[in-house]
């Protein structure tokens, strides 16, 4: 297969459909994190897709931004960075607690406790590390990376306006579900995840377009070339 521009601005919006999917996905019936929950097959599995999901969204917005480059400006950079690392932080953190905070949980309980109440919103009462600034900067990214990235999209018109919209409020939304209970913090996910399903089909959908447009203009490049023979 030849690798083409177009072939991996497709991929990348695959990639983002695929994340927006799993983000909804594994908060569905999510268990409440504790140190016994965090040491189950379920929330391991759930974790471990939460680390793909992270990857499949770095390499989505990546194919985003530079689709429409020139149309993104400064802002579009500003938000695509931000968001950037903050997905690139839920990608660290996430792994963390599917493949380390279980060999731990059964020595030191309290830590694990600690931690996974600040993952899901709440407060340490001890000393989790770098963890706490791990847990701030990917809020601030994800919030904040997000609207500026979204509004960036929405005033590129290039992609879908109503996606780039619900990217940029996603965020919003999102502090606002982050200090009610755990079953409400779940909801965060959604908005981000429809939006990132939309942006991805439209991206992938404008390269559908622009080969189909490119295929016309070279039949009727041809044609006129044998008119004129």
């Amino acid at each position: 297969m030849t690798i083409t521009p177009t072939t991996l601005t497709r991929a990348a919006g695959a990639a983002a459909v695929a994340a927006g999917l799993i983000f909804i996905g594994v908060q569905i019936g999510h268990p409440h994190l504790d140190a016994t929950s965090i040491t189950t097959t379920e929330v391991v599995v759930r974790n471990s897709l939460k680390v793909l999901m992270a990857v499949l969204v770095l390499a989505g917005i990546t194919g985003m931004y530079l689709s429409q480059v020139r149309r993104n400006g400064v802002l579009g950079l500003i938000g695509y960075l931000v968001l950037g690392v903050g997905f690139l932080t839920i990608m660290c953190t996430t792994f963390v607690a599917a493949y380390v905070l279980p060999s731990i949980a059964e020595t030191n309980p309290g830590y694990v406790n600690d931690v996974t109440a600040v993952a899901t919103g709440g407060s340490a009462t001890g000393d989790i590390g770098a963890l706490q600034i791990a847990n701030q900067v990917q809020g601030i990214g994800y919030l904040v990376g997000g609207l500026i990235f979204g509004i960036a999209l929405y005033r590129a018109r290039v992609l879908a306006r109503w996606a780039s919209a619900l990217l940029a409020v996603g965020g919003v939304v999102s502090a606002a579900l982050a200090v009610m209970p755990d079953a409400f913090y779940r909801l965060l996910a959604f908005p981000t995840g429809i939006a990132l399903i939309g942006l991805g089909y439209s991206l992938w959908r404008m390269t559908r377009t622009d080969n189909t447009t490119r295929s016309a203009v070279r039949q009727a490049r041809r044609a006129g070339v044998a008119a004129g023979s």
